[in-house]
This record gives structure tokens, sequence and C-alpha cells, in this order.
């Protein structure tokens, strides 16, 4: 499905007809992904990774076909289990970093996957 896209920015300010402004159509699995067929969406649950703007219920767009780096933030798989957490390194080792004080950074096993990147976070209001 194709939504009207509006070039010009929004002001916080006084509203003028928006109408006037429709310059094209917009389809966001263009504008969102980048490579189709090794493109996964998935659903949010918990809040480790609140303070990056993935909240529960946030629906993330996680590509497989690019290869992670430090400070990536990726779908991981440990112990059998999906979880969403920021890659980065601690003395020469992988961990996967939280976005939320509570939790703590979990050491990532040779049995551990990288699944794949989040491209894209959608987050309702």
């Amino acid at each position: 499905m194709k939504i009207p896209l509006f070039f010009n920015t929004i002001k916080a300010g006084f509203p003028s007809p928006a109408e006037d402004f429709i310059e094209d159509k917009l389809n966001l699995n263009h504008f969102l992904i980048e490579h189709p067929a090794s493109t996964f969406f998935v659903k949010v649950s918990g809040d480790s990774m609140i303070n990056a703007g993935i909240l529960p219920g946030s629906i993330l767009i996680v590509d497989r076909s690019l290869d992670p780096h430090n400070n990536s933030t990726v779908v991981a798989v440990i112990d059998s289990e999906f979880t969403v957490k920021r890659l980065g390194y601690l003395k020469n080792e992988r961990y996967l970093f939280p976005e939320n004080p509570k939790y703590k950074p979990i050491k990532l096993k040779d049995s551990d996957e990288i699944w794949g990147v989040v491209t894209a976070i959608i987050t309702q209001l």
C-alpha cells in the first residue's frame, strides 16, 4: 500500500493545508527494507531496551544479511531464546548490552548466535 509522502517538513506551529505539498507516494517497504529476502519483522516484549526507544509492543525490522558490528542493535539467540540487545566488546570478548540499567550485560558464548541486525523500529504512540 502506498501512502502520500510530504517532502516539506512539519512545523510545530501554525497549521497549513498539507494537501498542497503532496509530492509522491511512499511505499514503506522501499523506504525501510533494503534486502527483502532476508528481512523479517519481530514484535518486542520486555523492557531491556527502553532507553534505545525499543518498547514493549514495538515491531523491529531485522535484516539477516547484514554483518553485525560494534554497537549494532541485534537480535540474538541465547540458550535457544531470542533477545534484542546492543552488541559490544569488553576486554576483547563479545557481549550483549541492554539499554535499561536494571539489566546486566550478557557475555556471548560460542553456542550463541547473532540472528540479525535491527535496521528500524516501529513504535505506536
